[in-house]
């Protein structure tokens, strides 16, 4: 049969045995004198064996004591490894932050400023692409795009957005106007405002539909796909410059226009817990518009 072993017994075990005393053990694991010594009378009684002799003055291990010592303290540390390869290094502090790729990758290269000056907070990325109703993650900071007139009482506006056409940058010299576009393949960006249409119906120009027409989920990707030099793609212009700025071989190859949408936070009550965190994150993320 095995032992029913508790795993709060066992690491007052290896701290009370690594420091020989049960009150520096129980200020380190954050318990009570009391409930250390129970734990390790409820371990002895388990295992039928004594693991401490008690003095009055000093606390040492037998050699049952010592020998156990080495196979919990191997087991303790090697739970902790596999815990943290499998789920990330244990922080006091984690916002959970869920936007589109596109806006995750403009924001990764800010996000530094934010970790250096709040060591003990962890960030937890997750896309929003074609979320799930039922999806229950708790999300600390949702950042959608909606249309810029949005009244929700809910949402606080982070910055209106203008679209520019980008293309690779080989072709980048065949565009000298909006009509010359009409002359490269599309790529269509699904799920969102067809910035495309948009953007050439400012100039009284339209697209016709096309076989060869690429069609994508993600901003990020359609981006891939204009560095690849398989045709030209609308984008949200501050993503566009975010790829320039870190070597995408593209070129914005229009002058921006209006969206009509904006990013905004969705605002949470966060009067039911200590949410500080959280709201030193939604200010640094509002400074960096």
């Amino acid at each position: 049969m095995r032992h029913n072993l508790n795993l709060n017994w066992l690491r007052s075990f290896e701290a009370a045995a690594r420091l020989l005393s049960f009150t520096s053990a129980s200020r380190e694991i954050g318990l009570t004198q009391t409930a250390v010594s129970q734990h390790i009378k409820a371990l002895e009684t388990q295992l039928n064996t004594r693991l401490f002799l008690r003095r009055a003055k000093s606390l040492q291990l037998t050699d049952a004591g010592k020998a156990y010592l080495v196979t919990v303290r191997e087991a303790l540390d090697m739970l902790d490894m596999s815990t943290t390869g499998l789920f990330g290094p244990r922080r006091a502090r984690t916002i959970t932050v869920r936007a589109s790729m596109a806006f995750i990758v403009w924001l990764s290269a800010r996000l530094g400023d934010f970790l250096q000056n709040h060591p003990d907070t962890s960030v937890e990325m997750v896309t929003s692409i074609w979320k799930n109703p039922a999806d229950q993650q708790p999300i600390d900071v949702d950042i959608i795009l909606a249309n810029q007139g949005t009244a929700r009482p809910d949402l606080k506006l982070l910055s209106p957005e203008m679209i520019v056409p980008v293309c690779s940058i080989a072709s980048s010299k065949t565009i000298k106007a909006p009509d010359d576009l009409l002359h490269h393949s599309p790529i269509h960006i699904v799920g969102f405002d067809d910035h495309l249409a948009r953007y050439l119906a400012a100039y009284g120009l339209r697209i016709e539909n096309s076989a060869g027409r690429l069609t994508t989920d993600t901003t990020t990707a359609a981006i891939e796909m204009v560095a690849a030099d398989l045709g030209y793609a609308v984008v949200i212009e501050r993503f566009a410059r975010q790829a320039i700025q870190t070597g995408q071989k593209i070129r914005i190859v229009g002058a921006p226009k209006e969206l009509g949408q904006a990013h905004f936070m969705v605002q949470k009550d966060r009067r039911d817990a200590d949410q500080s965190h959280v709201k030193e994150f939604e200010a640094w993320l509002a400074q960096q518009f």
